[in-house]
């Protein structure tokens, strides 16, 4: 198997875009070589932990309602394309998503990390709920399977937050400046929301190696 890392948020919208994009890659090639691990990239790091208001985040963020208005315009073509049905709408708060990567942090260790990553973009861009709201978590990490709790326990606590930080920290340290970034083998980067065929493209190559006996970047060793 082929490790694919994913340098994530869960509050913006081209990471949810590239999922969907790479979910239909994989559902073309049900027999992809790849294993999956999301890691944490904050859009917004200095985001006060109540958040703020939608509006005047993007308003702050591109200069301006119009700039705001074009920029959403463009990522609103490219989400339907991707088959994304998402209300912007009902989005009143753009949350510090911290709180969200410790969640998909713990799923991760149960074997749930997709899942979570899929519940908080569906929950945060097709239903405008608060991500960064600690209740709305817990009903994110009850629907996919985690002992609520145990993660509320560790939600009141600052388990694993400065981990998450260190990581995000050293995600910027190695050059990444923007998410979604996958990273392929542990060598090749791929950055963006990728269309479905050049994923369709990466997997036959991959697959093409393993079959020709090949190593791939896992299995040398880097």
């Amino acid at each position: 198997m082929i490790k694919l890392d994913i340098l994530s948020d869960p509050i913006c919208p081209w990471c949810y875009i590239g999922k969907a994009n790479l979910d239909a890659a994989l559902k073309e090639r049900p027999g992809h070589p790849f294993t999956f691990e999301w890691h944490p990239f904050q859009l917004n790091p200095d985001m006060p932990a109540g958040g703020m208001g939608r509006r005047d985040y993007l308003e702050t963020k591109f200069g301006g309602r119009e700039n705001a208005v074009k920029v959403y315009a463009q990522i609103e073509q490219a989400a339907q394309a991707a088959g994304l049905d998402i209300d912007f709408a009902r989005i009143e708060t753009t949350p510090n998503t911290l709180d969200a990567h410790r969640l998909i942090h713990w799923a991760g260790l149960e074997g749930r990390q997709t899942a979570a990553v899929a519940a908080l973009f569906s929950d945060y861009f097709t239903q405008g709920r608060d991500i960064g709201d600690r209740a709305v978590l817990l009903d994110v990490a009850t629907r996919i399977g985690l002992d609520r709790e145990m993660t509320e326990r560790l939600m009141e606590s600052d388990a694993d937050a400065s981990d998450i930080k260190v990581r995000d920290a050293h995600a910027r340290a190695r050059g990444v400046t923007g998410v979604p970034t996958f990273v392929v083998g542990q060598q090749h980067v791929m950055p963006g929301a990728q269309p479905p065929e050049l994923w369709v493209q990466v997997i036959d190559e991959l697959m093409d190696q393993v079959g020709s006996g090949a190593q791939t970047p896992d299995q040398n060793g880097a």
